[in-house]
Formats: structure tokens, sequence, C-alpha cells
């Protein structure tokens, strides 16, 4: 039976000893083509491709973990329950993904809800090279646990203690301050937050306090005062009780900032509703990606989030951790990507008396 080339082709075992022979280089160079750990020239790198190109070759990961007492995998730590995928894990998923596989690892997925217990499960069994952890409590339970572990840990989110922590996450005191600056720039007096759902509140999550702070100390440079009602819960009924509330008393609000993403259109509808525009009756400030604000009817003025690049960041230095070879790791500590505010329809330039 006659075999032609590219079944025989398909039955050998190419290895990278045989790239390197064909594109007349050292294995190690070929090593450092397939990974980017070193710089390689233009030329050099073609040529290894061909080779890899023409024999089909694919390196095999198991014997790739044996040898450097890597898995190439990332462990990431994603939060569940709640309506957390329908307001930005999202986005933050599809970029730690492929800054993963641009480095040639993939990605293991863990809930949050295994606790501290699932780091260690991810440490002893050595499953990963390197931890990601998001959605971070304020007293997040699963920090003391993070020194005793092998693999580098990278937060993204900051607890109330980050001493000792690798930390990325959106400057969300920043962003409070923003939101209440534009307010009161547009002479606001009467400014009311929305606040985030119970199930938000209950996780701890350390991003609610930090808005708040931001927003008391604007209120406090600008001479106002804020107020703050609780949303019951992400829906129409629930942005309907809040919008009341804000809008009831002597003294209704003339300007709302939302911090919760998927809260947004609910209380750009519940205005609505009540005879209200927003952008001409009264002031909507939401915090929430450009993209979102952009999409919702009326654009949204708003403080961005900016989940994409916050994941780019983390995963440069996960990977900075990894790739140390000469002793100096980047220095634990806090890394803020800063926002910025758009001003859109919703924001009324001309208060009425």
């Amino acid at each position: 039976m006659r075999i032609d080339d590219d079944e025989r082709r398909c039955q050998l075992m190419f290895t990278s000893k045989d790239v390197a022979r064909l594109a007349g280089v050292s294995q190690s160079t070929v090593s450092y083509v397939m990974t980017g750990k070193r710089p390689i020239s233009e030329e050099t790198r073609k040529r290894v491709q061909a080779a890899i190109d023409l024999l089909s070759y694919q390196p095999n990961a198991g014997a790739q973990a044996l040898a450097s007492s890597r898995t190439r995998v990332i462990g990431l730590v994603v939060p569940v329950g709640g309506d957390l995928g329908n307001t930005g894990v999202v986005p933050f998923l599809e970029t730690i993904t492929q800054c993963a596989r641009e480095a040639d690892h993939d990605v293991l997925l863990v809930t949050a809800d295994e606790g501290a217990s699932g780091l260690t499960r991810l440490d002893g069994r050595s499953l990963c090279d390197a931890i990601v952890m998001m959605v971070i409590a304020a007293r997040d339970e699963r920090i003391p646990v993070i020194p005793s572990l092998r693999v580098p840990v990278v937060l993204i989110g900051i607890p109330d203690d980050p001493s000792g922590l690798h930390c990325v996450d959106i400057d969300f005191t920043q962003a409070g301050r923003l939101a209440v600056q534009e307010l009161a720039g547009t002479g606001h007096q009467r400014i009311v937050v929305i606040g985030h759902p119970p199930h938000t509140i209950a996780r701890g999550n350390s991003f609610v306090g930090q808005f708040q702070r931001g927003v008391n100390e604007a209120a406090a440079a600008a001479g106002i005062r804020t107020g703050l009602v609780q949303l019951p819960e992400s829906t129409p009924s629930g942005a309907r009780v809040v919008v009341d509330e804000a809008l009831s008393g002597a003294e209704p609000a003339d300007g709302l900032i939302v911090p919760h993403t998927s809260a947004i259109p609910h209380v750009l509808g519940a205005l609505l509703q009540r005879g209200m525009v927003p952008g001409r009756d009264i002031s909507v400030v939401g915090h929430c990606t450009d993209s979102a604000a952009e999409e919702m009817d009326p654009a949204v003025t708003n403080v961005s989030h900016a989940p994409r690049e916050i994941s780019r960041r983390a995963m440069r230095t996960l990977f900075a951790l990894l790739d140390d070879e000469g002793g100096n790791p980047p220095p634990h500590g806090v890394e803020l990507v800063p926002s910025r505010l758009t001003r859109r329809k919703t924001t009324v330039t001309t208060l009425r008396p």
C-alpha cells in the first residue's frame, strides 16, 4: 500500500531538534521563537516559523511541563452569583484569556465560592503556574493564604490592607470624585447616589466603599451634600423605588450617580416613566465602560471603567513575576488605572431655577 507524503508526515513525531536542524538554528532559538521570551531577529523568526509550518510541528505540552517544571496554565478565580456576568466580567475573561494565549498559556477557571481552599488546591496539586483573583472583598478571607502559596498571585481589586500583594484595579475613589465634580461643576446642589444592590453589599466588595469615599471627598470640597439610596434589586421595579425616594421630599435630587452598570438603564427608564427626561430635567452620571454608556438610550455621561486595560496590566505583572530569572521581581503594590469622565446626553448643563 502506497503512503503519500502527507500521510507519512502525519505518522512522524517531529521534535524541536528537527525544527532547529531544518531552520539551521539551535533548539533554544526555536524555543525563544515559540515563547517570545527572548528577542529574535525577524529573518531568523521567519526561518524557524517556516520550518515549524513545513513539519506541522506541535510542541508536546506534557514534555514542556516536565522539562520546565511549568504547567503553562494560569489559574483564574472568577466570581459567581448575582448579575456579575451581565455587568462586566466577560471583558475581563476575554482579555485575560487572550493575553495568556499570546504567551502560550492556557487558563483554568476556578469559582470564587471555593474560597481559600480553592487557592490551596490550585497550588498544592501544581495545577497552574500563577493565579489571578478577581473581585476582591475589603476584608477578603482568601488574602491570608496568599503568602503560603508557591505560585505568584495577582489581584484584580484592592483589599483594605494590600501590603505584600500585587493589585491592579480602576481608581474607584477617583471615579467617585469625577462623578461629583461633573455635577457640582454644572451647578447641581442635590446629588443622590443610587447604591449597589444587597448581593453586592453582602459580598463586601472593596470597590463599593472606595467609590463612595471619592463621592464624599468631592462633595465636601464643593461644599454640597450628597445622599445615598440603596437599590433593592437591579430591576425596573427596583429602580422605580430608588428614583421615587431620590425625588421625594422638599429638596428632590437634581443629579443622580449610578455606580452599578446594570442599574443605569433601569434608572433612565424610571425617570422617563415619571415624565423626566435625563439631560433636560435631571442629570445622570453612570460608572460603566464607554461602550456601554454609548449604547444606552440616551447615551449616558459616564466615568469610565476599563476592564480590558485592567486585565492587560494584571497579566503584564503576572508574566513579569513568572519570567523573573534575575531575582528582581516587580515590587509589591497597587497599580491604579485612572478613570476619565465623558459628558454625553444625560448631563444638564443649564439648570432651571
